[in-house]
């Protein structure tokens, strides 16, 4: 007598958003995916490019520095133009979900999980030693794509705080404008905002004493 074929449990799906998906789930990832399968959580970034997760610990103490900051600075100017200003928030692209580290977007973000990037104008990354290529080149080249008009990158090299403004043109992120510590970053679009990028960065921090 013929025994049946060996058919394996069915993959359980998870009633409510869990990280036990990532154990199960074998298919390309998009950002609906991601949004609804797993939990919302304060820990590492957990992004979507090109059907795959990108799980990104989080930065060093100066990068959270400036992420504190230029945000706030930020949020306060772009109101008077009618902007709103976010850290760290999810950005849908397409299937792509992305974090940015600073979004301005054209309407205010309240009671959402996630908006789309068309809603950004402008998006900004602070560029951490780990993710130097993210920050600078690829990130970037995923915004010009999707048309963001704007991108401002802030680099942190050897603790000297650096910011420059790049704005979309014929497809590429083209510089505008630019400014490192000790002098001030001054722009004018998408709205009119100027810091010494020195400001952003909390002091350095004693070496431990032994008693």
């Amino acid at each position: 007598m013929a025994q049946a074929a060996f058919a394996p449990e069915p993959a359980p799906e998870p009633t409510e958003p869990s990280f036990d998906v990532l154990r199960w789930h074998d298919e390309p990832w998009t950002a609906q995916l991601a949004l609804e399968l797993l939990p919302e959580t304060n820990g590492p970034k957990v992004e979507v490019l090109s059907g795959s997760l990108i799980v990104t610990p989080h930065a060093g103490i100066d990068h959270q520095s400036v992420e504190r900051e230029l945000p706030y600075l930020l949020h306060r100017a772009a109101r008077q133009a009618g902007l709103w200003v976010y850290p760290e928030i999810n950005l849908v692209s397409g299937k792509d979900l992305f974090i940015p580290d600073i979004a301005v977007l054209r309407s205010s973000g309240g009671g959402r999980s996630a908006v789309d990037i068309n809603q950004a104008v402008l998006l900004g990354e602070i560029v951490s030693p780990g993710n130097r290529r993210k920050d600078v080149i690829d990130r970037p080249r995923e915004y010009a794509a999707a048309g963001v008009p704007f991108f401002l990158r802030v680099d942190l090299r050897n603790r000297v705080p650096s910011i420059a403004l790049f704005e979309l043109a014929e497809g590429e992120y083209r510089p505008v404008a630019a400014a490192a510590a000790g002098s001030t970053f001054v722009m004018t679009l998408p709205f009119p905002f100027s810091v010494d990028p020195a400001d952003l960065l909390d002091e350095e921090a004693p070496a431990d004493v032994d008693g």
